[in-house]
C-alpha cells in the first residue's frame, strides 16, 4: 500500500475515528532505553541462515494482509522452517489503529509476536474494516487470546513513550530506506522488487535474483 510521508498520523479507519482514537500524539519526554525488550528484533528462522529477508508491514495494509494469508504460509513452510532463510519483521503502521496493533504485538512475549500479528493480518477485514464493529474492542478480543487483558491493552495504549519509539523507528526506516509502500521487502539488505509479495513464485524468484 502506497502512502505519503507520515500520512498515518492523520489517517484512521472511520470506525476508529468514531471511537475517538486520537490522531495526535502526546509528547513523550523520556525515550525508551535501547535495551527495552519490546524493541528487540522479531524474527522467524535460524539467525545464521544464508538469506535474511526483512519485511516492513502494517496491520491495516490490505496488501500485507493478502501476503500474510496467501503467500507467507508457503514461505514459512518451505523456506523458514527448513532453515533456508531468516525472516525479520518490522513495524510500519499506516494509521493509528495499526500503530496500536504494533504496540500490543510487541508487548507480548517474543514467541507470541508472530502468531498475534499473523492472526490480525489474516482477519483484518473482520476486526479493522467491517461495518458496525468497534475495532478497539475487536483488537482486545484478539489480544485476550494471546494472553493480554483489556486493561493491559488500555495501559499499552496509554504508553506514549512506547508509541513514540515505534514512530521514531518508522521515521528512521522510511528516511534511510526510502520506503514508499507496504509490504516492503529487503533481501540480505538489498531492496526487493515490489512484485515479491504477489505469489510464492515471485518470492522465490526475488530470492534467486538477489542471492
Amino acid at each position: 500500500m502506497s502512502f505519503g510521508r507520515r500520512a498515518f498520523l492523520s489517517t484512521l479507519p472511520a470506525s476508529a475515528v468514531a471511537l475517538g482514537l486520537s490522531a495526535n500524539f502526546a509528547h513523550a519526554d523520556t525515550p525508551l532505553p535501547a535495551n527495552d525488550p519490546r524493541l528487540a528484533p522479531r524474527f522467524l528462522g535460524r539467525p545464521d541462515a544464508p538469506i535474511h529477508v526483512d519485511e516492513w508491514f502494517s496491520m491495516t495494509c490490505t496488501h500485507c494482509g493478502h501476503f500474510a494469508e496467501t503467500v507467507f504460509p508457503e514461505v514459512k513452510a518451505k523456506l523458514i522452517d527448513t532453515g533456508k532463510i531468516c525472516y525479520r519483521f518490522h513495524d510500519f503502521p499506516l494509521d493509528q489503529l495499526a500503530l496500536l496493533g504494533a504496540m500490543v504485538a510487541r508487548s507480548l512475549p517474543a514467541d507470541r509476536y508472530f502468531p498475534f500479528t499473523d492472526d490480525l493480518l489474516r482477519t483484518q477485514m473482520q476486526w479493522a474494516f467491517a461495518r458496525d464493529v468497534d475495532p478497539i474492542a475487536e483488537l482486545k478480543k484478539h489480544a485476550a487470546l494471546a494472553g493480554l487483558s483489556a486493561a493491559e491493552v488500555d495501559a499499552i495504549n496509554a504508553d506514549e513513550t512506547f508509541r513514540q519509539a515505534i514512530v521514531a523507528r518508522q521515521d528512521k526506516d522510511q528516511s534511510f530506506l526510502g520506503i514508499s509502500g507496504t509490504p516492503y521487502f529487503r533481501i540480505n539488505n538489498t531492496p526487493a522488487d515490489s512484485s515479491i509479495g504477489l505469489s510464492y513464485d515471485a518470492f522465490t524468484a526475488a530470492l534467486a535474483k538477489a542471492h
